[in-house]
């Protein structure tokens, strides 16, 4: 089973360690301010560095202007930046010549038809992001430990490039990987102790559960 994971809203260096010592092939930082994920671009530029020859770092933001991003892509150099938010085709298309830097679009799903608000994104974002929508009330557009009926993506054409997210924890990323085999996976509340909280335990065990999956032929 070969297929990328991310482990995104790190924050310590213990953290990345074991995301990196864990098989790892994406490591996320979030700048996001409501977020308990919410990492500062220098703090984000210094861990980043262990990650270099091992594993791309990928830099979260969400709606944020052309100065926000200027601040983290200067203080963190990434790898490739995801764009959480409501960004339009044209914001991504500016953020990728401005930056240089490959561009994963991230969206929430919950039923068939919101596939199609990612077919004007196709051939112009590099990789897609697909997450659960956040319950009602909540202020963030991911991290909130929820799934989607990943069946949902049996609609999507075999062609598109996109990591799953939503939920994802050591229990049950066999059966998600079982619906359908992504690109890659992203995990991030799922191996927290508390909210913004990476327990190094739990991303051992969520690394072993994807290891099991794939000896066990689920995915």
């Amino acid at each position: 089973m070969s297929f990328d994971i991310k482990i995104c809203g790190l924050k310590t260096d213990e953290a990345v360690a074991a995301a990196l010592d864990g098989g790892a092939s994406h490591v996320g930082f979030i700048f996001f301010p409501k977020s308990p994920r919410n990492i500062d671009p220098a703090l984000a530029g210094r861990l980043r560095r262990a990650a270099e020859g091992r594993a791309q770092a990928v830099a979260v933001t969400v709606d944020a202007d052309d100065a926000a991003l200027d601040t983290i892509v200067t203080a963190m150099r990434p790898d490739m930046l995801q764009l959480h938010g409501k960004e339009s085709v044209q914001r991504v298309k500016e953020v990728k010549a401005r930056f240089g830097l490959p561009v994963m679009k991230a969206f929430s799903l919950c039923e068939r038809s919101d596939l199609d608000q990612i077919k004007p994104f196709i051939g112009v974002a590099d990789r897609f992001l697909f997450d659960a929508k956040p319950p009602r009330g909540s202020e963030l557009p991911g991290g909130n430990g929820v799934s989607f009926d990943w069946q949902v993506l049996c609609e999507l054409d075999a062609s598109v490039d996109y990591m799953l997210s939503g939920g994802l924890n050591a229990g049950n990323v066999r059966e998600a990987l079982a619906a359908r085999l992504p690109g890659g996976i992203d995990v991030s509340s799922g191996v927290e102790s508390d909210p913004g909280v990476k327990d190094v335990r739990l991303i051992g065990e969520f690394f072993r559960a994807v290891r099991a999956a794939g000896s066990t032929g689920a995915a």
